[in-house]
């Protein structure tokens, strides 16, 4: 069967989902993105007489996350052009839009049960024979399948991108059991030749294979350094272009992936990880349990391991958190 992939819908417009969206629209495909509905007022939707049955206002959570992707840097779009090939909306009026679409990417929560309601109310209006994949972060896929029909369970898979999706190579198709292999070479080759990706098959192992090996590697960073009391700075100069890696280094990568997302993987690491020789490296130390509880979660905060302001000229800087 020759697939063609003209329309695309992304759940969830978080960091990750509003760049993917940015870079399907960089290819020319349509995108319907899609997030919740808020549950309350802001103080200036307030000062308008909005309410929140106001459109404006329900579509608020996904209208900001687009526009603070277009405006960020790196750049996920080629042009900002490319961003009138994004529709916007909630899950809760639009839902049924995902009829219209050749392949549905599901960026929420890494929370499975989350997930899982998410792919219930997909399955109301998906159209059978189209593509559903996760983009989930460790969680295993083959459980996001339970319990669905035998055409979702077939055209099922995960897609792991990383962050940003336009820059960063490297895309992990992960298959479960269920998965149609016609399906799995189609998405193997699609990413290749259209977006521009390395693409990698993986085993639907924990955190599969390049956030087993990242994440790993972040958290023996993190005991490390508290063992030797060094601070962020001088970790980050000795894990970045002095050893050949990105001036990103460790913690301003950290940041750009989400304190929230590390940890839940780095968590899950652990509690699947009952016969790994490397399982207690994964808890994590007591001061990123104190970041989270304080939400300092990274670029999606503005704080996370550097904290987020601007100079005097305007241009942004990023101050280290001690």
């Amino acid at each position: 069967m020759k697939r063609i992939i003209k329309k695309v819908a992304v759940l969830g417009s978080g960091v990750m989902g509003s760049r993917i969206a940015c870079h399907f629209a960089n290819i020319g495909v349509q995108v319907l993105l899609l997030d919740m509905v808020p549950r309350e007022l802001l103080p200036e939707e307030q000062a308008k007489g909005l309410t929140l049955e106001n459109k404006l206002v329900r579509n608020r959570i996904v209208n900001t996350a687009l526009q603070t992707a277009i405006t960020s840097n790196p750049a996920p779009l080629y042009e900002k052009t490319k961003a009138s090939l994004i529709k916007t909306g909630n899950f809760d009026d639009d839902l049924k839009g995902i009829a219209d679409c050749d392949w549905t990417i599901e960026v929420v929560v890494e929370n499975l049960k989350i997930k899982q309601s998410i792919f219930e109310k997909v399955e109301q209006y998906r159209k059978p024979g189209t593509l559903i994949t996760s983009n989930t972060s460790g969680i295993p896929i083959h459980l996001m399948a339970e319990g669905r029909s035998e055409d979702f369970q077939k055209h099922f898979c995960g897609t792991h991108f990383f962050n940003p999706p336009r820059y960063l190579k490297l895309l992990e198709i992960i298959p479960t059991p269920y998965t149609d292999p016609e399906i799995t070479q189609f998405l193997l080759e699609y990413g290749d030749l259209f977006l521009g990706k390395t693409t990698v098959l993986a085993k639907d192992t924990p955190a599969f294979i390049a956030n087993r090996v990242g994440i790993y590697g972040i958290m023996q960073v993190l005991h490390v350094m508290e063992k030797l009391g060094l601070n962020v700075d001088e970790v980050d100069r000795l894990t970045g272009p002095v050893v050949g890696r990105p001036k990103s280094a460790t913690f301003r990568t950290s940041d750009v992936v989400g304190l929230d997302t590390l940890a839940k993987v780095a968590q899950g690491l652990y509690q699947s990880g009952e016969k790994d020789e490397a399982r207690d490296l994964f808890q994590l130390p007591a001061y990123i349990q104190q970041m989270l509880e304080k939400n300092w979660l990274g670029d999606k905060t503005k704080q996370g391991f550097y904290k987020k302001t601007k100079n005097a000229q305007g241009a942004p800087r990023f101050s280290r958190w001690t």
